[in-house]
């Protein structure tokens, strides 16, 4: 299983947070390894790890991730397809945080990622989708997106929580990367970093 380094930034961002995670609901899209997922359950937040109904193997690598760090049976595993208004996404608890590592990856599925964040932000006005992603071109870009969607966002500088280094957490990520931090909530929510 490979650790992408956008989860590791994530992680860390989550760390510094983790006295505020206590008990809050906590999802992450696109789980796969579930570095995130796992770093929020272990700070004690309800975690649910999802991945694509398509994917069984990604789903498979959350469990067993969970199984690796001790919290098979406390963290539960479902399965979202981004872009799809499902009876899972719909029968979802009230969540808090929603968490996506890399999950801008390839430009045909942002605005299936924005059309569920969407949907989950309005569901639960006071959550916040939480996210970091690689940037791989100047020319792909959100904006247009997060405006069609109702939604703002709000870049946390990788230095506010020690993520700016190439030796993060203890891991040396991989190339020459730029990875970003942003907060997304709907238009009418305040964002706090």
């Amino acid at each position: 299983m490979y650790v992408w380094p956008c989860a590791v930034v994530l992680a860390q961002y989550l760390w510094t947070h983790r006295e505020e995670l206590g008990g809050k609901a906590v999802l992450e899209l696109g789980a796969g390894v579930s570095l995130p997922g796992v770093v929020a359950a272990k700070c004690r937040a309800r975690v649910i790890l999802s991945d694509g109904a398509t994917a069984p193997l990604c789903l498979e690598n959350c469990r067993r991730s969970c199984e690796a760090n001790g919290l098979l049976g406390d963290v539960d595993v479902v399965s979202l397809t981004w872009g799809e208004v499902s009876p899972e996404l719909l029968l979802l608890p009230q969540l808090d945080v929603i968490l996506g590592s890399d999950v801008f990856y390839e430009p045909g599925d942002f605005e299936d990622v924005l059309l569920t964040a969407a949907v989950l932000l309005r569901r639960n006005p006071g959550a916040q989708f939480w996210t970091t992603y690689q940037e791989r071109s100047a020319d792909w870009s959100i904006e247009a997106l997060l405006h069609r969607w109702k939604l703002k966002c709000v870049d946390v500088p990788l230095e506010a929580f020690d993520a700016d280094e190439a030796a993060l957490a203890g891991s040396t990520l991989p190339g020459n990367h730029s990875i970003v931090m942003m907060i997304v909530t709907l238009e009418t929510g305040d964002v706090v970093p």
